[in-house]
């Protein structure tokens, strides 16, 4: 698909009052989070996706919530030229974004030489920190920008200078006990979809049964958990979501709860790894659910709810086939009539 000709657009339209500048400011990071570039500088743009929409109506509900008005538009362009400038001002706000990460990338390698134990140390993470910060900047590359991979060869060279790749946990991999995760609040963005409602199911049933859930930015419920939230721990990793994320940080291998891992990646990553055949029912309730509830707590009620049914289906052995039974009437003989 040539991006220039065919791409759909998203924009988001918003006002808040000079005295709500808190909310201002923080509807500006949200965009900025998300990878929305602006428009004359009355509206924000993202490529027209699933996960732009649910990024957009997020932050429409925060304006609204502010004591703002905003709405989400999707909008098609006829104009070669104004299309070409909306890719341009993508390619140029990750370009950027790009040089900004092979800068420090550059400076954390001539660092990497140290010797001393904290040195190295100090750099490691900061190389940890490097890499998840390129992710999030790839996730949001829509268009192909410049400098992509001179920061990926900056890390590589870094991962083998500090032995990081050898010697360093991966954030998603580490485990976690239990025990210090039990009877929390556990925050997670508005309006939940199929890793959320299915990240909480699994947070409930396997590593916290008394957990809450808050709806909102770790700011609004500072000592709360946060997971599928921006820059949350347990959130998305490399290739994995926040269900996979959790998985492997709990050490969670029930065979039925990994069976729903795996359909839960496919629907939230748009991908067809696993080839599930539940995934397109699980993905249309999931869908029927976010359209029939408004409120976001009888939401993931009913998300949970549906992900139970789910892994009791996939936990409890198939029902026995009964024996005695009569056969069906088309096999039956007949009776002779005297």
């Amino acid at each position: 698909m040539n991006p220039v000709d065919d791409t759909e657009w998203l924009v988001l339209l918003y006002f808040l009052p000079a005295s709500r500048a808190h909310a201002r400011v923080q509807a500006w990071r949200r965009l900025q989070r998300v990878g929305a570039v602006t428009v004359r500088n009355s509206a924000y743009v993202l490529p027209h996706s699933p996960e732009s929409r649910e990024d957009f109506e997020w932050i429409k509900n925060e304006v609204v919530a502010g004591g703002g008005e905003a709405m989400v538009l999707t909008a098609r362009t006829t104009d070669p030229a104004a299309q070409q400038e909306l890719v341009d001002a993508f390619r140029a706000a990750r370009a950027t974004d790009f040089e900004e990460l092979a800068g420090e990338a550059a400076k954390a390698l001539k660092k990497a030489g140290r010797r001393d134990a904290g040195g190295r140390r100090r750099v490691t993470q900061r190389v940890r920190r490097l890499r998840e910060r390129f992710e999030q900047v790839v996730r949001l590359d829509f268009f192909g920008a410049p400098g992509r991979d001179e920061v990926a060869a900056l890390l590589g060279r870094l991962d083998q200078t500090t032995g990081r790749t050898r010697t360093m946990t991966p954030v998603a991999t580490r485990r976690e006990s239990k025990t210090g995760y039990r009877g929390r609040h556990w925050l997670t963005r508005p309006h939940p979809g199929v890793d959320r409602m299915s990240s909480a199911w699994l947070i409930r049933r396997f590593i916290d049964p008394q957990a809450s859930f808050v709806f909102g930015d770790h700011g609004s419920a500072p000592d709360a958990i946060p997971f599928d939230t921006f820059e949350a721990e347990f959130g998305h990793h490399g290739s994995d979501c926040t269900f996979e994320t959790l998985c492997q940080r709990f050490a969670i291998e029930d065979a039925a709860a990994v069976h729903i891992g795996r359909i839960v990646h496919d629907l939230d990553l748009k991908e067809s790894r696993y080839k599930e055949p539940e995934a397109e029912t699980v993905g249309r309730l999931v869908e029927g659910l976010r359209r029939t509830h408004r409120d976001d707590e009888a939401l993931l009620r009913a998300g949970m709810d549906v992900f139970e049914a789910l892994y009791q289906s996939f936990a409890a052995p198939p029902p026995a086939r009964a024996t005695g039974t009569r056969p069906p009437a088309a096999t039956r003989p007949r009776r002779k009539r005297s």
